[in-house]
C-alpha cells in the first residue's frame, strides 16, 4: 500500500488510508462537540474584534487625530497593516492555484485553509482602505458603478483607487476558487448529517452535487479555469500595491524593485502563517496522519527560498542607493540602518534573513515546535519590513527642519490587534463548520501517490537486491 519505499519521498498521507477512513477522519471535528479549546480561542478572538471594533469607531467618530501620524509621517500604522494583511493573503491563492496548475500533490492537505486564510486577511486588509476614504460611508463612491453626480468621479491616479480595484478583484476571484473547491466536500457533509437546519444548507450550497462523472467532467474543467484566472492575482495585485510607493518620488520608494521585492514578501509572509496555522490545526483538530512531517518539511523549503529573494532585494536596495549618488537616496538607507528606528530595521533584518537559514538544516525542518516559533518569528519580521518601508522614508524627509518621530497611539495599537481578532474569529468558525482539508482532492492525490509507489516499488527493490 502506501508504505516508506527506499529512496522514495515519504506518502502524503500516513496510515494506510481508505477513502472511508479519510471521509470520517477530517469530518470528526465538525460532527463532534468542540472542545474547550476551541472556546478559550473564540473567547480571546471575540475580545479582540471588540476591541478593535470599538477603536475603529472611535477613530471614525473623533477623526484621524486618534492617530500618532504627524506632517512628516503621514502614513504608519494603517498603511503597515494594509501591506501586511495582504501579503498573508497570497500563500492561500500560490498553494491553491499555482501549485495546483504546476501538479504539485502535497498542496491538497493544505490548500483549503490556506485558501480561508486568504479570504480572512484580504477582509482584514479591507479595513483600511475604508478607514482611509476619510468618510467609510460613501466609499461605494469607489466602484465603478452608474451614477448621477454628472462629472464627479474618484481619481484614478490614486493608489486608494487602485487598493479599492486590487483588493475587490482579489476577495471575489479567492472567494469564487474556495467556494468551487467546496462543493464536492459540501454533498459529502449533506450526505452524512441529520435532517435539519445545517443539512438544509449543506444541501443549497452544495448546489444538488450528485457524483456523477459528467458532474466531476465539468467541475474540474470549471476548477481548472479559475485556478488559470487566479495565478495571475498572485503577482498582480501586490504588484499594484507596490505601486503606492514606487510611483512617489520619496526617497527609498520609487524603486523599480518594489514590485517583486512585494511579491516575494508577500509569498514568504503568507506560507509562514499557513505554517503557524497548520501546525496549530494539526494537533487540535488531530490530523497529524494528514498534514505530516513532508508538508512542514516543503512550506519550510519555500519559505527559505523566498527568504533568500526577500534578502536579495534588501541588499538590491542598499547597492543601488549607495551606487546611484543621490545623496538623499544614500541618507534615507543609512538612516535605517542606523537611525531612530534602526532597532526595527535589524528586527526586519534577523527575522526575515537570519532566522529561516535555520531551515537548511534537516533536522530544524523536522522540529516542529521550532517550525512554529520560526514562522511566528516571520511574521513578526515582516510586518516590522513595511513599518520601516513606510516610517523611516517619511519621517527624515528632504528639509531637516520638519524631521519629526512616529509613535503609535493606543487607537492604532488597538485597531491592529482587532484585526487579529477578526483574522482568528473567522478561522475558527470556519474549522468548526467547513472541512479543513479537501476531502475529495486528498483522495485522488493520495491514489494517485499510491498507485506510482506500488508501481515504482519493485523496481527499487530489484535495484537493491543488485
Amino acid at each position: 500500500m502506501a508504505e516508506a519505499v527506499p529512496g522514495l519521498a515519504p506518502p502524503l498521507i500516513d496510515g494506510n488510508k481508505t477513502l472511508g477512513r479519510i471521509t470520517r477522519d477530517v469530518c470528526a471535528p465538525i460532527e463532534r462537540r468542540p472542545g474547550a479549546a476551541w472556546w478559550a480561542g473564540l473567547a480571546v478572538s471575540l475580545a479582540a474584534l471588540a476591541a478593535g471594533t470599538a477603536a475603529v469607531s472611535y477613530q471614525i467618530a473623533v477623526g484621524i487625530g486618534t492617530w500618532g501620524v504627524n506632517n512628516s509621517v503621514g502614513w504608519a500604522f494603517g498603511i503597515t497593516n494594509f501591506v501586511f494583511w495582504i501579503g498573508i493573503g497570497h500563500a492561500g491563492t500560490l498553494i491553491s492555484a499555482v501549485l495546483f496548475l504546476l501538479r504539485q500533490r502535497w498542496r491538497t492537505s493544505v490548500n483549503r485553509a490556506a485558501e480561508a486564510m486568504t479570504l480572512f486577511a484580504v477582509m482584514c486588509a479591507g479595513i483600511f482602505p475604508l478607514i482611509h476614504v476619510g468618510r467609510p460611508w460613501l466609499a461605494y463612491w469607489l466602484a465603478p458603478y452608474p451614477n448621477f453626480r454628472g462629472p464627479l468621479w474618484v481619481n484614478f491616479r490614486s493608489p486608494l483607487a487602485w487598493d479599492f480595484f486590487a483588493v475587490s478583484t482579489y476577495f471575489i476571484i479567492s472567494a469564487t476558487f474556495w467556494y468551487v473547491g467546496l462543493i464536492p466536500d459540501l454533498a459529502t457533509m449533506r450526505d452524512r448529517m441529520r435532517k435539519g437546519v445545517r443539512q438544509r444548507i449543506a444541501a443549497f450550497l452544495s448546489l444538488g452535487w450528485d457524483g456523477s462523472a459528467r458532474t466531476w467532467q465539468r467541475y474540474e474543467l470549471v476548477y481548472l479555469l479559475l485556478a488559470g484566472l487566479a495565478t495571475p492575482l498572485v503577482f498582480s495585485v501586490h504588484t499594484i500595491v507596490s505601486w503606492d510607493f514606487a510611483t512617489a518620488v520619496i526617497p527609498g520608494w520609487h524603486a523599480t524593485i518594489f514590485a517583486p521585492y512585494f511579491v516575494a514578501g508577500a509569498i514568504f509572509s503568507g506560507m509562514a502563517m499557513v505554517l503557524t496555522l497548520m501546525l496549530v490545526a494539526r494537533v487540535v483538530l488531530q490530523l497529524q496522519e494528514y498534514i505530516t512531517i513532508r508538508h512542514v518539511d516543503v512550506m519550510a523549503k519555500l519559505v527559505l527560498a523566498t527568504s533568500g529573494m526577500v534578502g536579495l532585494a534588501y541588499l538590491t536596495e542598499f547597492f543601488t542607493a549607495m551606487y546611484s549618488g543621490n545623496p538623499y537616496e544614500e541618507f534615507v538607507f543609512l538612516n535605517r540602518a542606523m537611525g531612530p528606528f534602526a532597532w526595527a530595521y535589524w528586527t526586519m533584518v534577523g527575522c526575515n534573513v537570519g532566522v529561516p537559514l535555520l531551515f537548511w538544516f534537516r533536522r530544524v525542518r523536522q522540529n516542529l515546535w521550532l517550525v512554529f516559533v520560526l514562522s511566528l518569528l516571520v511574521n513578526v519580521g515582516m510586518w516590522f519590513e513595511r513599518f520601516v518601508i513606510i516610517v523611516t522614508s517619511l519621517h527624515r524627509d528632504f528639509l531637516p527642519s520638519s524631521w519629526s518621530g512616529y509613535t503609535p497611539t493606543i487607537i492604532e495599537v488597538t485597531t491592529l490587534i482587532g484585526t487579529f481578532g477578526l483574522f482568528f474569529t473567522c478561522y475558527l468558525l470556519f474549522c468548526r463548520f467547513v472541512p479543513v482539508i479537501a476531502i475529495a482532492e486528498v483522495k485522488g492525490a493520495m491514489m494517485e501517490d499510491r498507485h506510482e509507489r506500488e508501481a515504482l516499488a519493485p523496481a527499487h527493490a530489484e535495484e537493491a537486491v543488485a
